[in-house]
């Protein structure tokens, strides 16, 4: 088969089951497609050929010998090196750890791997995922898919790139801030964030006020869901994880139907905040789509909902104190963006950190009050396509002819909020703006309906089709 690369890994369990597709086939072709690509996008920072169709030979062997099969029997997938997979190098995007081998995997790469997925490599991401762009002293620049003069975004820019050049049809990300979403909307894939402790997180420093999420990027829902049913579940080291409800996600992303009686709730931006013109007309078609899938809309005014400065406090302070010594030590290898990031959170007191999460709290307070007249609500995912390829974190950019200071608060004010209030959301394909770039539009509903996010995003998938992959 020559279209491999095209196919979601639901249409290709079905081959591998039906025994007309070999996983070693499969594994060789993610393979060759990944080094043709690489010098082209530069999304991976570790390939692991030897190992991956080793496994391969093993999962043909099972498929032919008639064993048991897991739900993800030969399906090649890529990890965020950020992500711990024992055995195989994570650098964390640094040169610091560029020989760094964790001796354990991480709960969803096990997870994964226990239903028969098959790892090729790891995916770039900027410096411990402190940026919106996919760059490092390490690598270099992640390109985007759509084009190799624009940003991936950040800061799974690497799972994103790789899942929507058809490397593979699955990846592991993370989501700090809108790490996940950001990327997924610039290069045109799904990217889910979930309700905290639905995929349990086995490395955050701080469990009980984190706001960092291991997370799926596929391409389409059905994926989304599949992959989300293997990494989720209790998990004794995650105490957001223990004792939620078991919940099919793999059947909830294959729902059909309409969106009769549902109400949603709208906006464009937080107050204060812009769109382009070419994400608003993809938005408001998106909109009518929703409405002649029964649908009833209404707009809300998002005032208070700029939420960086409090995302900012929280998250900077944590990173100071982790990195703080390493880039003291170790300074002249990291880049000056990473550095100046740590150094600013010096700014910060207690006090100031303790309001932050008071702050957080009527954040949480503020979204849920919303779902008491709505069961979903939509906004862009981001409020122009991808950034220009050497844009750094502290440029302003342009958007609709005017100059912007601030890319975090300005790019993507609608991805921090649910970071920190836990809520599920997840980007979709929204259509080609006029640069040919990729647009997203972000869903989310009430705490916990990781379930009725799925069945939501499935029938909107659904009416607008999946986005077609980049010419690569």
């Amino acid at each position: 088969m020559t279209d491999l690369h095209t196919l979601s890994a639901t249409d290709l369990i079905t081959l591998i089951q039906a025994k007309k597709l070999s996983p070693v086939e499969l594994v060789q072709a993610s393979l060759d497609r990944a080094e043709r690509l690489q010098p082209v996008l530069n999304c991976f920072i570790t390939l692991c050929g030897e190992q991956a169709l080793a496994q391969a030979r093993l999962a043909e062997q099972a498929v032919m010998q008639g064993k048991p099969l897991g739900r993800l029997h030969g399906i090649p997938y890529t990890a965020k090196d950020l992500v711990h997979t024992a055995g195989v190098r994570t650098t964390y995007g640094t040169v610091l750890y560029k020989d760094n081998i964790p001796t354990e995997d991480a709960p969803s790469v096990a997870r994964l791997q226990a239903e028969g997925a098959i790892l090729i490599g790891k995916t770039t991401t900027p410096e411990f995922g402190s940026q919106p762009f996919t760059r490092s002293p390490l690598f270099g620049q992640t390109r985007n898919a759509w084009d190799a003069g624009r940003s991936s975004g950040g800061s799974s820019g690497g799972a994103a790139v790789a899942t929507a050049a058809g490397i593979t049809p699955l990846a592991i990300a993370t989501d700090g801030g809108g790490s996940t979403r950001i990327p997924a909307a610039c290069n045109g894939v799904v990217g889910l964030k979930q309700s905290n402790g639905v995929i349990p997180h086995s490395q955050a420093q701080d469990l009980f006020g984190n706001q960092t999420y291991v997370t799926p990027t596929t391409r389409t829902v059905a994926d989304t869901g599949l992959m989300l049913q293997v990494m989720s579940g209790e998990y004794a080291l995650d105490p957001w994880s223990i004792g939620l409800k078991q919940v099919d996600y793999a059947k909830a992303a294959r729902h059909q139907g309409d969106l009769s009686g549902k109400r949603i709730r709208y906006c464009y931006a937080p107050e204060g905040r812009q769109v382009s013109a070419d994400v608003r007309a993809t938005f408001d078609e998106a909109l009518r789509t929703l409405t002649s899938l029964g649908a009833t809309l209404e707009p809300f005014e998002a005032q208070d909902f700029i939420v960086e400065p409090i995302w900012r406090t929280i998250n900077h302070t944590v990173w100071r104190t982790r990195f703080l010594q390493l880039v003291e030590q170790h300074g002249d290898t990291f880049s000056a963006t990473f550095r100046r990031q740590i150094l600013s959170a010096g700014e910060f007191s207690a006090a100031d950190y303790q309001e932050a999460m008071f702050a957080r709290t009527a954040l949480f307070k503020r979204v849920q009050h919303l779902f008491d007249t709505a069961d979903l609500l939509v906004m862009p995912t981001i409020s122009r396509t991808a950034l220009p390829l050497d844009m750094d974190l502290f440029d302003p950019f342009e958007l609709d002819g005017k100059q912007y200071d601030g890319i975090r608060t300005h790019w993507f004010p609608w991805t921090m909020p649910f970071n920190m209030t836990g809520h599920p959301a997840i980007t979709l394909p929204c259509g080609l703006a006029p640069d040919g770039l990729p647009t997203g539009i972000q869903f989310v509903t009430r705490y916990g309906s990781d379930d009725e996010l799925l069945r939501l995003a499935s029938v909107f998938e659904r009416a607008t089709g999946t986005m077609a992959q980049p010419a690569l």
